[in-house]
């Protein structure tokens, strides 16, 4: 549904402080069931900019670039307005980018999100009080001068606490409060032409901006196995290797300190990732997860590193950034992400992709989020904190 401007104060950190701050500037669109709340903007490519679990008074969990909003200013490069769940199109660089321009160096200043992605408005197809529909039409070209045209759609809907348990596994106990939320994410070939290897192809690429914290640690579980059948367990070249005492390699899970701190990024390939990725927040008793549908049969996956790639369709499907500073001192939040893709879509005229991404929330008693998190990665959070410490 629309929502309607809020009177009431709220404390900032909570969901009604941000939903107050968004009106002010964005048509908002609230989705409701009982405490749980999402808050969508049409106007930012119908994402998802923060939810809570407990009503307007409750935590907000999506990172917000407030100064960026409030000025009204479109930036160079890239409009990081923020929310915790959005839609981009991938690839990032290499000869098949659609972030720079034709035969141009693969270099910051020649980087450019292109306004589908970055700063178009999504059309609000339809919503009511648990979903919310949209739509758009895009033109892209890319680094070798193809011209894709497709259509993308996007239904963003609220999922129950009997929802939330069928499509993860997970048993949800009393005590602990879960916000959810699906987005099914689909692109359509709308031109004439199939896109195919030769040429280049698009992927979904979902990104999820969220409040990072000296307490804040990712957890990416990995398919065990030698490197020569299943290739590097992790790929965290995106940035400069990450140190060692930020990125810890388990038996079959890897940690990635996300604390907005220093800037670094890591990835899994399809052969290495599972469907699901989580962070906890030791201090905030957060648990993230994102669950995404990994197919069993693909052609590739793009590849965004920016160089010209000997490999362009054997990218990461999985990926997490920790925000940092940048060179010259200045950064970008700090924030922290979760990233999914789909496979690279090798679509004829007419044909259609589809990605599924599911973000969930769950605050409550640490015990139980502690059976959850061993439940789901093998690990206890009392293991985790001890692999830092170590």
């Amino acid at each position: 549904m629309e929502n309607k401007p809020e009177t009431a104060v709220y404390q900032p950190g909570t969901f009604g402080y941000d939903l107050n701050f968004l009106n002010q500037h964005k048509k908002t669109v609230v989705l409701k069931n009982g405490e749980a709340m999402i808050a969508l903007i049409p106007g930012y490519q119908g994402r998802v900019m923060t939810s809570a679990s407990a009503g307007m008074n409750g935590m907000s969990y999506g990172w917000i670039n407030y100064k960026l909003i409030e000025s009204g200013q479109k930036a160079a490069h890239f409009n990081n307005y923020g929310g915790e769940e959005r839609l981009w199109l991938g690839p990032e660089g290499g000869q098949f980018s659609i972030f720079f321009a034709p035969g141009v160096p693969f270099v910051f200043d020649n980087w450019q999100v292109p306004a589908p992605i970055d700063t178009d408005e999504f059309n609000l197809v339809n919503s009511n009080d648990t979903m919310a529909v949209f739509s758009k039409d895009i033109q892209l070209l890319n680094y070798s001068k193809f011209n894709f045209n497709l259509k993308v759609e996007r239904t963003v809907s609220l999922l129950t606490k009997k929802q939330i348990e069928t499509r993860t596994g997970i048993s949800l106990p009393a005590s602990v409060k879960p916000v959810a939320y699906e987005s099914g994410n689909q692109v359509t070939n709308t031109g004439k032409t199939a896109w195919t290897r030769d040429n280049g192809l698009l992927s979904l690429w979902m990104l999820g901006q969220l409040i990072s914290s000296p307490t804040n640690i990712v957890m990416a579980p990995f398919v065990e196995g030698p490197d020569d059948k299943l290739g590097p367990i992790v790929n965290d070249s995106y940035f400069g290797k990450v140190p060692a005492d930020r990125l810890k390699v388990l038996k079959n899970l890897i940690l990635f300190k996300a604390d907005g701190l220093q800037r670094g990024k890591i990835g899994l390939s399809p052969l290495r990732a599972k469907n699901f990725i989580g962070s906890y927040d030791f201090d905030k008793k957060v648990l993230t997860l994102v669950f995404y549908n990994k197919p069993d049969k693909y052609e590739g996956y793009v590849n965004s590193m920016w160089e010209i790639q000997k490999k362009p369709f054997n990218g990461d499907v999985l990926n997490s950034y920790n925000d940092g500073p940048l060179a010259d001192g200045s950064q970008l939040g700090p924030f922290y992400e979760l990233e999914d893709s789909s496979p690279a879509a090798a679509l004829k005229p007419g044909e259609t992709i589809k990605h599924v991404n599911t973000t969930i929330h769950l605050t409550g008693a640490e015990p139980d989020l502690n059976n959850i998190i061993k439940g789901l990665f093998g690990i206890s959070i009392e293991e985790i904190k001890q692999a830092f410490t170590k």
